[in-house]
């Protein structure tokens, strides 16, 4: 039995819709306003859009999204307007995933096409969109050449200003929280050799040399503690203290399961070293309201801050994910883990990098 052309237009017409809508709905997943700034600072800051321009970008490409979705399901201008647009969109995604797949020259890492509900590689979504678009010229052919001219051109702009309204609505747009920014100077300091030279008596003899026998104490004084030199490592706006010994800094979201696993490894590893880098965690302001049960879940509270999602993407570094880890010491930065994948926290191996005297880390 053969299908008829209007069972099979209609076919195609709900696969089509049903992607759209699960792309929309996915790069609103698990919460608009975390999604949504997830999908800025990991897909469009690479691409080169402004931080200004970036969340209304985002915004009304998931609500054009959104709206073609529910478009391709109705008749006005279908074959004029609405399958022409949907095929450019998928175009110009395609176009993109395959410039990032040769300059990256790998196939690696999500695309954020649907968010992080379902992570698709750049390779998988082309050939995703190439299905799309093979099906679409499909419809476009067995589609009766109707006289569109008849039909209502407001049911389009409404669906579409409607829909790109709602992606404001559900995901207000947020002030922008004073930047972060991690100095690295070249300067180092040294807190112990600040001396007061009023109560210091100055022999003649010895100025011309001060200088130079100021540095070489300096460096006597470092081999004697065997540890390196003090550096600023641009975190201590949220913890004081942290540039001052052995640090471990550690960049949280609340409700992230991997993050609760690496909290208890550092929190059963710390019961057996009582020199453990002290702990501090920076936290994703993202279901804040979870902090005290991930506490209760890592079996020991430790300071912590709580920061904007943007912010805090940035701070953990371009192309990073969750978890994150960091070994500092006198705020220099030894070891980063992140994310769940090749560079993921691995305790054991952070139980040896802290045992480690100055020394041994700088061969």
């Amino acid at each position: 039995m053969t299908l008829s052309k209007n069972t099979l237009s209609w076919g195609i017409r709900f696969v089509i819709s049903f992607l759209f809508l699960l792309s929309a709905v996915a790069k609103l997943y698990p919460s608009p306003y975390f999604a949504i700034s997830t999908f800025e600072v990991k897909q469009l800051y690479p691409m080169g859009f402004s931080e200004s321009f970036a969340p209304y970008f985002s915004r009304i490409l998931i609500g054009i999204e959104f709206a073609l979705g529910l478009l391709i399901l109705q008749k006005n201008f279908l074959r004029s307007v609405v399958i022409p647009a949907t095929v450019l969109l998928l175009a110009v995604f395609t176009t993109h995933l395959t410039i990032v797949t040769f300059v990256s020259g790998g196939n690696s890492g999500n695309c954020g096409c649907f968010g992080s509900l379902l992570p698709m590689t750049p390779i998988e979504a082309i050939i995703k969109n190439v299905a799309a678009l093979l099906l679409l010229g499909w419809l476009y052919i067995i589609l009766p050449k109707s006289n569109e001219k008849k039909g209502n051109f407001w049911v389009l702009t409404t669906v579409t200003f409607a829909s790109i309204l709602a992606m404001f609505m559900i995901a207000p747009m947020q002030p922008v929280e004073s930047k972060f920014s991690i100095s690295e100077p070249n300067e180092t300091t040294i807190d112990s050799l600040v001396v007061d030279s009023t109560k210091v008596e100055v022999n003649p003899v010895l100025v011309k040399d001060s200088v130079k026998k100021v540095e070489v104490k300096k460096e006597e004084l470092l081999v004697e503690l065997n540890e390196p030199s003090k550096k600023k490592s641009g975190y201590a706006q949220y913890f004081s203290k942290l540039d001052n010994g052995r640090k471990t800094l550690c960049f949280f979201v609340p409700g992230c399961d991997h993050c609760r696993v690496a909290a208890k490894e550092l929190t059963a590893l710390k019961k057996t070293n009582k020199n453990f880098p002290e702990i501090s965690i920076v936290f994703m302001n993202e279901e804040a309201d979870l902090i005290p049960d991930f506490f209760k879940e890592a079996g020991a509270e430790y300071p912590y801050k709580v920061i904007e999602v943007i912010p805090f993407w940035k701070v953990l570094g371009s192309g990073k994910d969750t978890p994150g880890v960091k070994y500092l010491w006198n705020g220099n930065e030894y070891k980063y883990y992140w994310g769940i994948t090749d560079n993921k926290f691995d305790v054991q191996d952070y139980q040896k990098l802290i045992n480690k005297s100055y020394s041994e880390l700088k061969k």
